[in-house]
């Protein structure tokens, strides 16, 4: 198989290839590195490779069984363990951390045959929303380099948008699936809180916020892989009852008539671009000709409120985590040992109270009680994906003097620094408000690539449905694909 022939296939036509016999899983692979080779120098999207175990993982396969036997793929370098291999969520405080086992999800990524070629570029503990943690370097985008992949699934966004790898692994606690995609041009579901493994060793992460799944270029991919990795763990925090029959075959049903409400206002205040608002027009335009009704309409939820209560929940959970790394350290760990970031949600994170932290998670069920209410008139909730084209790359990385003013951190009251944790991060916060509130729900939310900028970028179009209607999505990504808004892979040039 030539390098444009292996680009210009999903992993489910590679898997049919290989049932029959027209392609091995040894060639896929091979291709797959080339690719690599050739834009791993710009892109910095794999932190480390595992070529010659995958080539020897090849004979265990079983071509007859195994779904996606011989597909290649990557994994998340965050709570996408495997056995035996560094796992180190972009963080010098991890960079010898050693997996003992598989995780729950790429165990099962394993049993349908996918081979793993090594582990993508995030920033340090998953707290960002690009990809520049300072101890890999700064992952970058296909569509320009001059630009940031986003995050924290930046460097398999970049990998599967320069054609490396199909899709790749992905995790989502505020927009770090859906926020990727919409920079670099693909599709990313972040399903219903629940729907996928988590674990062992957890039973919930970001207190429900986040859930592991994929990046792909087409619909029908994500849709085989939620077939694929749906399940209910009876040792999980929460738990979605499974859905009855297939999404692959589900999403080519058709949509009946629905009640999409829109709006194109940030949730917390900050500007939208226009380019951001006419994506959203003009795909709710199409929705209206092809008999959907739509009115824009605001959901009530407050954002600010929402976000506030996000950023306790962060600081409440990376002090603890440093909590128990200091413990198996048997050292302190100091400002000198992690990035700015997540020194300040540390240092912020001590004066959390029990009752402060509870409280903040009772906004999020509120939240959560407002969009069931909004849902019974509302079969979707459209908004930008992004409220901007992707950032440049740098451009919301802490400066110098950002950072000697944030190490004062300590020397604030608990009040002053939650309001120095939400300036923190409101530059970043004015490129992506729209994603978060789909994980502290629990909903499930995706970004489709519908528009490109008069600079030839990605920005995509998110819906959030109610939860456990990821098919609904699904369907809505499927006859969006099939029309001429889809951008995707048509625009970037990797397929000529």
């Amino acid at each position: 198989m030539n390098p444009s022939e292996y680009i210009s296939h999903d992993a489910t036509a590679l898997a049919e290839r290989i049932r029959n016999r027209e392609v091995s899983p040894r060639e896929l692979v091979e291709a797959a590195f080339t690719r690599l080779e050739e834009v791993q120098p710009r892109l910095q999207a794999v932190v480390r490779t595992r070529q010659e175990k995958v080539l020897r993982e090849i004979d265990l396969l079983d071509l007859s069984r195994q779904p996606f036997a011989g597909v290649p793929m990557l994994l998340k370098d965050i709570s996408q363990a495997v056995a035996g291999e560094l796992l180190t969520a972009g963080a010098r405080l991890l960079s010898s951390h050693v997996a003992r086992q598989d995780s729950h999800l790429v165990a099962k990524l394993r049993v349908a045959g996918f081979l793993f070629l090594g582990h993508t570029n995030t920033p340090e503990f998953g707290l960002k929303n690009i990809t520049e943690p300072e101890l890999y370097g700064a992952s970058r985008n296909p569509w320009n380099p001059a630009f940031s992949p986003g995050g924290s699934s930046g460097g398999s966004a970049a990998a599967v948008a320069s054609g490396v790898v199909p899709l790749a692994g992905a995790s989502d606690g505020g927009g770090s699936i859906r926020i990727p995609a919409s920079f670099t041009g693909l599709f990313g579901l972040k399903p219903t809180r629940g729907r996928t493994p988590v674990g062992p060793g957890v039973g919930r992460q970001w207190q429900g916020a986040a859930i592991d799944f994929v990046l792909t270029r087409s619909v029908r991919d994500s849709a085989a892989l939620l077939d694929l990795l749906q399940t209910v763990q009876p040792e999980a925090a929460f738990q979605t009852p499974l859905f009855d029959g297939s999404f692959l075959e589900d999403m080519k049903a058709g949509l009946k008539p629905l009640r999409i409400a829109f709006s194109t206002t940030s949730p917390v205040g900050t500007p939208v671009s226009d380019e951001a608002v006419a994506a959203v027009h003009k795909t709710m335009k199409w929705l209206e000709e092809q008999g959907h009704h739509v009115e824009e309409r605001e959901t009530g939820v407050d954002g600010i409120r929402l976000m506030q209560d996000y950023y306790l929940m962060n600081s409440g959970e990376m002090a603890a985590m440093i909590a128990s790394m200091e413990t198996s350290l048997g050292r302190p760990i100091t400002a000198q040992d992690m990035e700015i970031v997540s020194w300040v949600l540390n240092e912020a994170g001590k004066k959390v109270t029990a009752a402060e932290f509870a409280a903040s998670l009772t906004s999020w069920d509120t939240a959560a009680e407002q969009m069931a209410e909004f849902h019974k008139i509302y079969d979707l909730y459209a908004t930008p994906a992004t409220a901007d084209a992707a950032p440049t790359v740098g451009e919301l990385t802490q400066t110098a003097q950002e950072t000697e003013e944030l190490m004062k951190i300590s020397e604030l009251d608990k009040q002053g620094q939650q309001s120095l944790i939400y300036e923190m991060f409101l530059p970043s916060l004015t490129y992506t408000p729209f994603t978060q509130l789909a994980n502290l729900t629990g909903q499930p939310a995706m970004s489709v690539p519908v528009h490109l900028t008069a600079d030839n970028l990605p920005l995509g179009v998110q819906f959030i449905a109610p939860k456990g209607m990821e098919n609904r999505l699904l369907r809505m990504a499927y006859a969006l694909e099939q029309s001429e808004l889809w951008v995707g892979m048509k625009g970037n040039g990797i397929t000529n």
